[in-house]
């Protein structure tokens, strides 16, 4: 990796979010990290396109993005949902034999063997779903939760089946084994969804090194500024560890 390449992190917001969430961060991650949301079928520039709600259909849309060998290293961060976006990214990568990220950051989400706390999307009724989101802390501060969440039902349906669909495709043995990709797992301790202690249990996942770093806020810590700075941190080690293996000669 050349001196002074910018390590290429690619960025998978929460449910109901979008690549807006990340608008804030090229001013935080620092020198030598480019910050890449990545949009998905039915959000925001791609909010024509239908959403996709199974494993099979969401690797179909992003596996192309990442498939193609890259000499550069690159990172990938998922936030709630994106993290098992992220996981399983990575996860298709490794059993297709292909090069996947030089490191795995997953924050706000439990581990796939972990209870996630959510509504079963697709046996709960539209009254069940909004009495039990209204109370596990998965709405954005500031918004009137009863408007919020009957405008914003018929995505949070489609992204809890995805979530869904992931979970379960995760918790099956894998043709290749295990991952051996390193992973950070960020938490925050009042996150009801994912404190440390669940979060911490996403060691489970990876034969690579893992470490657990807890930040302040809720579940909506991707707003902050702590997050996208200790990304930058990451991302610059990434490098820096990448440059150290190129031969010299």
């Amino acid at each position: 990796m050349p001196d002074g390449r910018s390590v290429r992190l690619h960025c998978f917001a929460h449910s109901e979010g979008g690549v807006s969430t990340f608008d804030h961060w090229a001013a935080s991650v620092g020198p030598g990290a480019e910050v890449r949301p990545v949009a998905l079928p039915g959000s925001e520039r791609r909010r024509c396109e239908p959403r996709v709600t199974t494993h099979e259909a969401l690797l179909a849309d992003l596996l192309p993005r990442f498939a193609h060998p890259d000499p550069d290293p690159y990172v990938l961060y998922g936030h709630g949902l994106g993290a098992m976006i992220a996981f399983s990214v990575t996860r298709a990568l490794h059993e297709a034999g292909l090069p996947g990220p030089a490191l795995l950051a997953v924050g706000a989400c439990p581990p796939p063997h972990a209870p996630c706390g959510l509504p079963d999307a697709r046996g709960e009724t539209d009254a069940e779903l909004l009495h039990i989101l209204g109370g596990a802390g998965a709405v954005p501060p500031g918004s009137d939760e009863g408007i919020w969440l009957r405008a914003m039902l018929p995505v949070l349906r489609a992204e809890l089946e995805l979530a869904q669909d992931l979970d379960e495709a995760a918790r099956k043995p894998s043709s290749s084994g295990p991952l051996t990709t390193p992973l950070l797992v960020v938490a925050s301790q009042d996150n009801r969804l994912a404190p440390p202690t669940i979060a911490d249990g996403w060691w489970q996942w990876t034969e690579g090194p893992t470490w657990l770093r807890t930040v302040p806020g809720h579940h909506f810590f991707v707003r902050g500024r702590e997050l996208p700075r200790l990304l930058g941190r990451a991302c610059r080690v990434t490098g820096r560890l990448a440059r150290e293996r190129v031969p010299v000669g």
